[in-house]
């Protein structure tokens, strides 16, 4: 029916209708658009599409269980994807050479000393996985400094020379030593004077003062020095292969052919030693059988020796007992006479030492008495002084009496009179005076 058929309440809504519907295909549109858009960038996000990769190649005997897309690990995460894998050439030493990138901030971690890309097992069906090892040391493998080649006039005519740093190592001429290292030497005037002195015109510097977004150089192993990169210039890991679980059970499954044969003569060796040992315990029932009776005599024997004392009365006889009884009780008997005798004397030396120190107590108490009576008599050696002289002096007068003067010897008479000492005086009268 034509439009300018329907009557205005029809085309009025007829018009509204249509706005609705275009609203809700623009809505629509909008919503895919959007919905693919966030897909594309989970997707550019998750794969890594927007962001900065680093590029390494590394060589392997077999390229068994690796492929294109497979993941990079490093430290148990997965920081890249490979992204070629190739035979070499029949002339190079290498057989496969496999290509992959590692995403930012990861590559951080690799570095000159230290890291290694390894291929290891990663299940029992052949399939393997590409590890990269964290650096210890050295130098990092890419860079994002500006790289300039530089003379050394304009070095030393630098407004900031410690921004640029050297990037490459500086030999010592005659010995393998590194005098100044890349990354870590300033462009300073003394470093310079250094180099000029070395013979050097000419050095590779970074500018660490500006850092890009995109790699600028790359680190050369062989001329120890960094090289501007141009994405045909990668860096080289050295590899640690481990070979596929199917070749390593191959190598097993060889192995056991090759010993099968020593394993079944083997067997054979163990079944004529069973037969043998068959025949030996057969050997060792009639053996057995012709030593019965010496068993029987064996166990009469026991039972005669298991009571008590049949061990004696076995060996000894009747008289030999009685004589070794005898003697161990007269043994007896003089262990208690030394035993009463000890006790004895024990018991005299105990009152001889009592007596002793009795004694000394006594003459102790004796001395200690006489010297009480000295202290408290002090003028007892005047008296016995006095006593001495006085006897002293009826001797001499009897010498001169005319009755007992014939008594005496003449040379006594006609002696001189001896002179009589000074009375002894206690100290106590010489304070007296």
């Amino acid at each position: 029916m034509p439009l300018q058929d329907l009557t205005p309440q029809l085309r009025t809504r007829l018009s509204r209708m249509e706005r609705a519907v275009g609203w809700f295909v623009l809505l629509a549109t909008a919503l895919l658009v959007f919905g693919f858009g966030y897909y594309v960038w989970h997707t550019a996000e998750r794969k890594g599409w927007f962001v900065t990769k680093a590029r390494y190649f590394t060589y392997v005997d077999r390229a068994t269980g690796l492929k294109v897309g497979d993941p990079v690990k490093l430290m148990g995460f997965e920081v890249g994807q490979i992204t070629h894998i190739t035979a070499e050439d029949p002339g190079k030493p290498y057989n496969v050479y496999v290509e992959f990138e590692v995403k930012t901030p990861f590559y951080g971690y690799i570095w000159t000393d230290g890291s290694r890309a390894r291929v290891t097992t990663a299940d029992f069906l052949g399939k393997r996985e590409l590890e990269v090892t964290k650096g210890t040391g050295g130098n990092a493998t890419y860079i994002f400094n500006p790289l300039k080649e530089i003379s050394l006039d304009q070095a030393a005519q630098l407004p900031s020379p410690e921004r640029w740093k050297l990037a490459e190592d500086i030999w010592d001429a005659h010995q393998p030593v590194i005098l100044m290292d890349a990354q870590k030497t300033a462009l300073t005037p003394d470093v310079v004077g250094k180099l000029k002195a070395l013979g050097r015109t000419r050095v590779w510097a970074l500018d660490t003062g500006q850092k890009l977004k995109f790699m600028t150089a790359m680190w050369n192993s062989h001329t120890a020095r960094y090289e501007p990169y141009q994405k045909t210039n990668l860096y080289q890991l050295l590899v640690e292969e481990s070979p596929a679980a199917t070749e390593q059970l191959q190598k097993l499954i060889t192995q056991v052919e090759k010993a099968l044969p020593g394993f079944f003569a083997l067997t054979n060796q163990i079944g004529r030693a069973l037969d043998n040992a068959v025949d030996l315990t057969s050997n060792l029932n009639v053996v057995a059988s012709d030593a019965r009776p010496a068993v029987s005599n064996l166990t009469a024997l026991s039972a005669q020796l298991r009571g008590q004392g049949a061990l004696g009365t076995w060996l000894l006889s009747a008289e030999a007992q009685s004589n070794l009884d005898a003697s161990l009780a007269g043994a007896r008997d003089g262990l208690k006479n030394a035993n009463t005798v000890l006790t004895n004397a024990d018991a005299t030396l105990v009152a001889l030492s009592e007596n002793l120190a009795r004694s000394l107590d006594n003459l102790a108490g004796i001395t200690s008495n006489l010297n009480n009576q000295v202290q408290a008599n002090t003028n007892l050696l005047k008296a016995i002084s006095d006593a001495v002289i006085h006897a002293a002096d009826l001797v001499q007068g009897l010498k001169r009496h005319w009755l007992l003067r014939s008594a005496f010897k003449s040379s006594a008479t006609n002696a001189a009179p001896v002179a009589l000492r000074e009375p002894l005086r206690s100290p106590k009268d010489a304070s007296r005076r």
